[in-house]
Parts: structure tokens; sequence; C-alpha cells
């Protein structure tokens, strides 16, 4: 259940990784993004810059598109990035233990919707969709329904 919405149109790529910087200086221990989009949207992007921004020492951050999950430590907890894109049924999301992930690391998920029912309610919802006349603009629209987010949202929105 969404209780709150707010879109934010990103005039670039370096926009969009400026923007993943902010976001990852409120994650914590528990906390997950669900980045829904077309191929080429730009989820990847935005979670190789959050990432980047979390860990101690640079390192490459590779599309977990054929590996499913790439874990990272970051400074208080593992980040988990995972692509889901390729998964086929559900069972697969509890293999790969995502689904306790949730609770204890910070996780990204793209394809989203794989998750179906057991996509953690306090995520944040990330929607980017391209614009259709400006090449590198792209238009995000949060969601979310824990308070959590209310703040950081608040933020971006005026920037």
């Amino acid at each position: 259940m969404t209780a709150f919405s707010v879109s934010k149109d990103i005039q670039s790529p370096d926009d969009m990784a400026d923007m993943a910087r902010k976001i990852a200086a409120h994650l914590s221990a528990g906390d997950c993004l669900l980045l829904e989009g077309i191929i080429g949207a730009g989820k990847s992007h935005f979670a190789r810059n959050l990432i980047q921004s979390l860990l101690p020492q640079p390192e490459d951050i590779p599309s977990p598109t054929f590996t499913l999950v790439q874990t990272y430590d970051g400074p208080d907890c593992e980040i988990w990035h995972s692509d889901l894109y390729r998964l086929s049924s559900l069972d697969e999301v509890f293999e790969l233990g995502l689904v306790e992930a949730f609770d204890s690391e910070i996780t990204l998920v793209e394809w989203p919707e794989k998750l179906e029912d057991v996509a953690p309610p306090h995520a944040l919802r990330l929607k980017i969709d391209l614009n259709d006349t400006v090449e590198d603009v792209r238009t995000v629209t949060f969601e979310w329904s824990d308070p959590k987010w209310t703040p950081l949202l608040e933020n971006l929105s005026h920037d």
C-alpha cells in the first residue's frame, strides 16, 4: 500500500548519480530500495553510484544480471544489489536469501515485480521513466508508506 508519492525530473546521468549519493547518505541496515524501469532507464547506474558512495574503498560494481545478487561490505552492514530480471519463480528469491536480507542489510532490488507479495512493506520504491522528448532526462517517482522516508523525500523534492 502506497501512502506517499512524489516525482522528480532528473536532467542527466550526473544528476542521477548525485541523487543516488544523497539517498545513500540516509540508508541504514534494513533499508530496501525497489528500482523499477525498463531496460536502459538507469536502474543500474543509480545502484552503482549509491553503492560506490557507501564503500570505504572504490571498487568495480558490476550489474548482477547474471549473478542475480552482488554483495558488498558497507560501513555498518552488507549492501545487497540484486537483479531479478532472469528469475523464473518466487522460490528463487527465497533461495538467494534476499527475503532475510531485507531485515538486516541494505538491499537494492532491480525488477522488484518478481518479488510479488514478499516485497518489504517498508521499502522505498523508485519508478524510473524515460522522457519521450529529451534523451538523458528521467522522471523518478518515489513511492513509500513507511514514514521513515518522508524527510528524505521532502529534502530531495526541494533540490
